[in-house]
């Protein structure tokens, strides 16, 4: 990875916006992906979310910040039921994905997983396999055999990661031989080979340098337009930049959610403002 010198990050300058966050998501013309409601979890005897109630707006981007151990991951591993697969969870609430209860009874949580993508903090090519066989393993998981459907869902999903034109003419190698920040590109082409609804992130880019963070944060940007995105950030030039809504959570609650411009230039809340210009986290 290369170590680049880069002069101090400007400070974050948005539009204004004088909507609160609850007119912005009571707005009929905001369509909502995820519904929330009085959501808690435990590990064991310690709650890790503590009565979060949150809508997730559709075809945009909902930023999660907060200090560390404070929620943000547990939070956004409930959207798709990943943090079950620590042992001694439990839930109380409930999440909606386009209005069905992803925690009902009857709900398959593996069915749950692949309409709601993921992308992990540290990028994870499965190192056995190809470039090409790391987009296509979820399909080939589900019983798709037709290889002329996988080689067109391969490039579909490898140019809408940005990462066609850069890895075309060497699908054959290893997935490990890409670079950090096109190996993440590689992981969210395997997120969206299988069409996912939504795409969660995990702290996409703290393990990349500034270019490759740059182009990440692009490609959110392009995949926004057919997708709703949670990430969680502790950069908060990041979520400045990337999110159209934005959730501050502390010690387990969520203490702020509103439109991302207002959240950074005129939060509501005095730890909201405590947190976003430093004073502790």
């Amino acid at each position: 990875m290369i170590n680049l010198i880069m002069a101090a990050p400007d400070p974050i300058v948005l539009e204004t916006d004088d909507r609160t966050p609850e007119s912005a998501l009571d707005s009929d013309e905001v369509r909502l992906t995820f519904e929330v409601h009085n959501l808690s979890i435990w590990y064991g005897d310690k709650r890790a979310i503590d009565s979060v109630t949150l809508n997730v707006p559709s075809n945009a981007v909902t930023s999660i910040i907060g200090p560390s151990g404070c929620g943000k991951s547990t939070f956004l591993r409930s959207l798709n039921r990943m943090h079950e697969l620590v042992p001694g969870t439990r839930v109380d609430g409930s999440v909606l994905l386009l209005g069905e209860n992803l925690y009902a009874p009857d709900v398959d949580p593996a069915i749950v997983r692949r309409r709601v993508g993921m992308v992990f903090q540290k990028s994870n090519p499965f190192p056995t396999m190809t470039i090409g066989e790391n987009v296509t393993i979820g399909l080939k998981l589900n019983g798709v055999r037709d290889r002329k459907f996988l080689n067109e869902r391969l490039e579909k999903s490898l140019r809408m990661a940005a990462l066609w034109d850069e890895v075309k003419d060497d699908l054959h190698k290893a997935g490990t031989s890409l670079s950090g920040g096109q190996q993440q590109r590689l992981c969210i082409a395997r997120a969206l080979a299988v069409e996912p609804e939504v795409i969660l992130m995990d702290e996409p880019c703290s393990a990349l340098d500034p270019i490759a963070t740059a182009k990440i944060e692009e490609l959110i940007h392009e995949l926004k337009k057919n997708y709703t995105i949670v990430i969680v950030t502790h950069n908060m030039q990041q979520a400045g930049r990337v999110s159209d809504y934005t959730a501050f959570f502390y010690l387990g609650r969520l203490i702020e959610f509103g439109p991302t411009s207002k959240i950074f230039s005129n939060p509501s809340d005095k730890q909201t403002e405590d947190y976003i210009t430093g004073r502790f986290g």
